[in-house]
């Protein structure tokens, strides 16, 4: 797949760091022009990006707005001239606690930054890659997009309602040229991971029967693939990555 992404323009959220920064890594690896998204500009991805010689551009976006998506997705056009291909990838946790003991302003903040933005990006991407007559999406899930996890009742229910955003999406354009699928991350070691402790990362090792956390490249090599050629065929789809946890 060496190049396989010249000539293509390539949009990531939440591309600071994690998931989205190797993601971001390998589409330039791959040739891609990258806009590196986040709510906040430590300048190291898109560093790393230059270093390696590749093109990249950060943009300041904070999708939990509207505005801001459709801000970024005209600023991405407006920088490289169109958009190939769409990671959208930026969230956060949330508030820990049972479900009613969840704070109204916890749950919405999570709804917000991990569901909302997922519709707000896609409704302005898709505008775009209709424009182009072609196009790829590809959405961060999670495994929690389909099971539980006790005192996670925000994210779950945002994760739960990104995996039905993407299936739907793919229905509705699958016959535009566009596809949109979404990947479903275990526990992958980031910096997202951050505010739970050694203990409770320990804890979460042993939930995944491969024995440890993911990491971030292992996600960023699934959604290279489903932004590619070589996954043509898939479209509305929900790709686990999570060391066998839905295996069990």
């Amino acid at each position: 797949m060496k190049k396989s992404f010249e000539g293509k323009v390539a949009l990531v959220t939440g591309a600071a760091s994690g998931i989205g920064q190797a993601t971001a890594l390998l589409y330039a690896t791959y040739g891609a022009k990258v806009i590196v998204s986040d709510i906040r500009d430590n300048g190291e991805t898109v560093a790393k990006i230059k270093d390696a010689g590749g093109e990249a551009t950060f943009i300041k976006a904070d999708v939990s707005k509207a505005v801001e998506c459709e801000a970024l997705v005209a600023q991405t056009i407006a920088t490289y001239g169109k958009i190939d291909i769409a990671f959208n990838n930026a969230g956060i946790l949330g508030e820990t606690n049972k479900l009613a003991d969840t704070s109204l302003e916890g749950f919405a903040k999570v709804i917000s930054i991990n569901l909302k933005s997922v519709f707000f990006c896609m409704k302005y991407e898709i505008a775009a890659m209709l424009k182009l007559g072609s196009g790829v999406i590809v959405n961060t899930a999670s495994i929690l997009g389909t099971v539980g996890f006790a005192s996670y009742s925000g994210y779950v229910a945002a994760k739960h309602g990104v995996v039905g955003l993407t299936q739907n999406a793919g229905l509705e354009y699958s016959d535009k040229n566009i596809r949109i699928n979404c990947v479903a991350p275990g526990f992958i070691n980031t910096p997202l991971l951050d505010t739970i402790d050694k203990s409770g990362k320990e804890s979460l090792v042993v939930k995944h029967p491969i024995g440890r956390l993911g990491k971030p490249n292992e996600v960023a090599e699934l959604v290279i693939w489903l932004s590619s050629d070589k996954a043509s065929y898939a479209t509305g789809g929900y790709y686990p990555i999570d060391g066998g946890y839905l295996a069990q």
